[in-house]
């Protein structure tokens, strides 16, 4: 439930939207309110969240946040639903605020046309009852577990790949199981398939959307079996279903700060665009730098903390986190057009992520392959 009470009565509009949950009795009145006054935020406008945030402002929840810093692609439309062929380049946040507006214009929307990341994650989930995962990767996964740790949020998990869809709620009490205890590390990068060979059907992700949001229903009401030390797997093929437990490991509760993980965090996100990651190794770079450096824009793309404590000389900083801001686009576009923009980070993870945000604004770059310290080293020689 909300901090404050902000509403104690509902509208006449909503009385007549909202009928055929008033006459049920685990919701009534008392539980419209109570939906009324709750706060839930959607991480990611994609799939899942195309489901999850209709049937949330279906339901009434009375405030919905949603984080999403993606563009509509023609790609996205085969599933996810809140968004038209006639918003195709437009911000997904954006698309889905205009069709929820149209759709229930009692419920108060807050955006945030960002990519979460450690810098932005507690700040934003601080502000809501309940955080509903939609994204679509593992290192975001691992961020919003361990903020909603940190910050002592419900979480409703869900996920999908293929026929096959998982919804778990996570966090709904000091002793319930996290993403921690059903994934303790994160899998193998072999293990995941890239976004070339990813693929899912439209409905599976309607679905396990629906169900996230059914979880979120009873969490607010206080109503029925929450799926809490409880994982339900779908498989849509062959229409198999099975819940299994889900124990708590208080060792994996033990997240001290969003710093420990960071670059994990920082894993790249699958796209429906097949945007081309131009890389260069180490050695490679470091004959370019040697030979001509006065041509050749490196952008170290770790935080100002980590930037400021071991940086190539003629580095600039701009970190991940701010590379959707307009100014840092801007010097970088102008930048380009006179040198060679290469990213950099601790291990290269976050620079590929960079290449691949600078690509969709046209801007060519290369991320440099074994991260700062391999190139230090080589530049010292």
């Amino acid at each position: 439930m909300s901090k404050d009470i902000k509403f104690n009565f509902l509208n006449a509009d909503e009385k007549e939207r909202y009928q055929k949950h008033l006459s049920l009795q685990e919701i009534g009145y008392e539980g419209q309110i109570r939906l009324k006054n709750s706060s839930v935020l959607c991480v990611g406008a994609g799939g899942l969240g195309s489901s999850v945030l209709l049937y949330m402002a279906a339901a009434g929840i009375g405030e919905i946040g949603i984080v999403d810093n993606d563009q509509v692609e023609k790609s996205n439309l085969q599933r996810q639903i809140i968004h038209e062929t006639n918003t195709v380049g437009n911000l997904k946040i954006d698309s889905a605020r205009e069709r929820i507006k149209k759709f229930n214009p009692n419920t108060e929307l807050l955006t945030f046309a960002e990519r979460i990341n450690p810098n932005n994650a507690l700040e934003i989930i601080r502000e809501f009852d309940i955080i509903c995962d939609c994204s679509d990767n593992f290192g975001t996964r691992y961020l919003i577990n361990d903020a909603c740790l940190l910050l002592n949020k419900p979480l409703v998990f869900g996920s999908v790949q293929g026929f096959e869809g998982q919804v778990s709620v996570f966090n709904l009490h000091k002793k319930s199981p996290n993403l921690r205890d059903l994934l303790p590390e994160s899998p193998s990068k072999n293990a995941i398939p890239s976004c070339a060979d990813f693929g899912v059907v439209g409905v599976s992700t309607g679905l396990i959307g629906i169900l996230q949001v059914n979880e979120i229903i009873k969490i607010i009401l206080k109503k029925g079996e929450i799926l809490d030390g409880k994982i339900l797997i779908f498989n849509l093929l062959n229409m198999n279903m099975k819940k299994l437990h889900l124990k708590s490991d208080q060792v994996n509760r033990q997240i001290k700060n969003l710093s420990q993980f960071i670059d994990f965090y920082s894993e790249n996100e699958c796209s429906d665009k097949d945007n081309e990651i131009n890389r260069i190794n180490a050695n490679d770079f470091n004959s370019l730098y040697k030979a001509k450096p006065s041509k050749i824009l490196l952008i170290d793309v770790r935080e100002y903390e980590e930037f400021s404590t071991s940086a190539i000389e003629g580095s600039i900083s701009i970190p991940l986190s701010h590379f959707n801001q307009d100014s840092d686009l801007e010097f970088i576009q102008k930048e380009s057009l006179i040198k060679e923009i290469f990213t950099i980070c601790k291990s290269g993870k976050r620079s590929e992520k960079a290449s691949k945000i600078l690509s969709k604004f046209k801007i060519h770059s290369r991320s440099i392959e074994g991260g700062i310290e391999k190139v230090k080293k080589l530049l010292r020689n």
